[in-house]
């Protein structure tokens, strides 16, 4: 018994060791580093059999077709290939093509689009190419050949992907549903850049056509040239060690061309202060979030800002409408974009980094006249609720007045506001007039945050540098231009005496303090975003990371790339 016991063991042993040397015997062997080629002519042939012994390799091996080379686009770098019979197309024979010279040298100027070289190959095919053009050995190397063929093949593709796309994730607000980007785009870009012999142009072609990505993409050279694209020291804040934060902002002063005597309090403040009126921050001497966040955006990471913004132009429509309002949240402005020129320019307000004004697409539905501002449930639970249980005076001291699902009027002092934790079964109301947080217009359009763009009773924000001060909503200082624009556009599509009618009516009703809704009938999409960066009258203007936007998606996306 025993023995028959252990020859079952034994026996099942041996099937599962069989099976395990079978799947080892079916599995890829790695492609060979060097494969000589006597015989110019042969080198062809050859490294089309390489080629297509790679890529089963490296469909084993999640895209790798060796140790140290990994093709990011292989899903496609293998379709390609099995249409065209695994034959080579970056070189013939023993020469290197000359469109792979001109794939080169794209790889290595594609920082100029706000793409990083490293990803696309660009080290290894400069010593790829210098040891096939200049040494005889590698010159017989069908291997090298192969790999080289698919290694600019990948980084075509991926090039083209990262100016076709982005590298950033999609979302619900950003999502294109204009056109759908399938594989066979980008196949097809490939084969007709190898036929015509035109690589840049078909690149070119994949980009943005938006005005703004043209105009910021013209400026990398000349930020580029001046750029001083090396580490520094990075200021820690908030922080817990003051001596060792002083430190840190003296070695980093030193490295803007400031240098600070050790110890030199007044020194140190003195160059604050200077720092902060240069860049527009409030001169105060002392470094708070604002300063630590501008001192520590060095060159490296501004030109990571650039390529974040021109990836967000790429999740933008091909095609924007002839009309639009823009709001773009860090530059705190608002534009009527008209026939790709700006119509209405203005200042606005948006919301502090805890009550964020979201990214939005929408449009312009009505205008109201001294609304009513309902507060969103969000304000009553952080400050109402809490200001209530303090004090009931809390409501009629901001000019706020508490109402039930019936309409009624309710008197704060008969609720026991004990039972209430984060809302409250009254909606929170003030009143129209010029003290309401509205001011005496607002925009509406369809969201679900209950943001609007709207007037304001304190129009001395606009006068601030920082305006991230609002509960979420916008507020724009050149409201009525903005309005009166929506009301000529609307009186195009129909009769003449619309405009005059709702312009006159609309000053009537604002001059006698009157609410009145203005439907919109040709509704203007309005788009908020949030773009640090763009180019004014040929210079880069970079604004700040308010909400730390940038930061997240640099540091998820862009941490680990090699200053180049």
């Amino acid at each position: 018994m025993i023995h028959n016991k252990y020859r079952k063991t034994l026996s099942v042993l041996l099937l599962a060791f069989s099976i395990f040397a079978s799947g080892c015997t079916n599995s890829e062997e790695k492609p060979p580093d060097t494969v000589e080629v006597k015989q110019p002519e042969q080198i062809d042939i050859k490294a089309g059999e390489l080629i297509e012994q790679m890529i089963r390799y490296a469909d084993e091996n999640k895209g790798h077709i060796n140790d140290s080379v990994e093709l990011r686009q292989f899903q496609l770098v293998k379709t390609y290939y099995t249409n065209n019979q695994f034959q080579p197309v970056w070189s013939t024979r023993d020469e290197w093509n000359p469109i792979a010279d001109s794939l080169y040298r794209f790889i290595y100027f594609s920082k100029h689009y706000g793409l990083f070289p490293t990803d696309y190959h660009v080290a290894s095919l400069l010593n790829m190419r210098n040891g096939l053009v200049a040494d005889t050995l590698h010159k017989k190397n069908a291997a090298l050949w192969a790999r080289a063929d698919l290694m600019l093949t990948d980084a075509y593709l991926n090039i083209a992907t990262h100016l076709k796309l982005g590298r950033l994730p999609k979302d619900s607000v950003t999502l294109r549903n204009d056109s759908i980007v399938k594989p066979d785009y980008f196949l097809g870009l490939l084969q007709e850049a190898i036929g015509d012999k035109n690589i840049v142009s078909h690149l070119n072609s994949t980009e943005p056509s938006h005005r703004g990505y043209r105009e910021l993409k013209a400026v990398i050279p000349a930020f580029l040239d001046s750029a001083k694209l090396v580490p520094t020291t990075y200021i820690s804040y908030p922080y817990r060690d003051t001596a060792a934060f002083k430190v840190q902002v003296i070695k980093r002063f030193s490295e803007l061309g400031e240098p600070i005597a050790a110890g030199d309090t007044q020194q140190l403040r003195q160059a604050v202060i200077k720092y902060q009126k240069e860049k527009g921050i409030r001169a105060t001497g002392e470094i708070g979030a604002q300063t630590a966040a501008s001192l520590n955006t060095n060159d490296w990471e501004r030109f990571k800002r650039i390529a974040i913004t021109l990836d967000r132009y790429k999740m933008l429509a091909d095609t924007m409408p002839e009309k639009y309002i823009w709001v773009n949240i860090p530059a705190f402005q608002m534009q009527l974009r008209d026939t790709d020129t700006v119509g209405i320019e203005s200042r606005v307000v948006v919301g502090k980094p805890i009550t964020r004004t979201p990214l939005l697409t929408g449009r312009i539905t009505d205008m109201v006249t001294y609304p009513q501002w309902t507060i969103p449930t969000s304000i009553i639970a952080k400050e109402i609720l809490p200001g209530i249980k303090k004090d009931p005076e809390y409501l009629a001291k901001k000019g706020y007045s508490l109402v039930d699902d019936k309409g009624e009027v309710i008197d704060p002092y008969t609720v026991d506001w004990t039972k209430y934790k984060k809302g409250i079964p009254y909606k929170v109301v003030q009143g129209s007039g010029d003290d309401n947080a509205l001011g005496i217009l607002k925009f509406n359009f369809s969201n679900k945050y209950s943001v609007y763009l709207h007037d304001t009773n304190q129009r001395y924000f606009f006068k601030n540098t920082m305006r991230a001060l609002s509960h979420g909503c916008v507020r724009v200082q050149e409201w009525q231009k903005l309005a009166y624009f929506i009301l000529s556009n609307d009186s195009i599509n129909g009769p003449v005496n619309i405009q005059s009618f709702k312009s006159d009516s609309l000053r009537a009703w604002l001059q006698r303090k009157e609410k009145h809704v203005i439907p919109v009938r040709t509704r203007i999409p309005l788009y908020i975003r949030y773009f640090t960066c763009e180019a004014r009258e040929g210079k880069l203007k970079i604004y700040d990371d308010i909400y730390g936007e940038d930061k997240i998606l640099s540091e998820r996306y862009f941490a680990s790339k090699p200053i180049f």
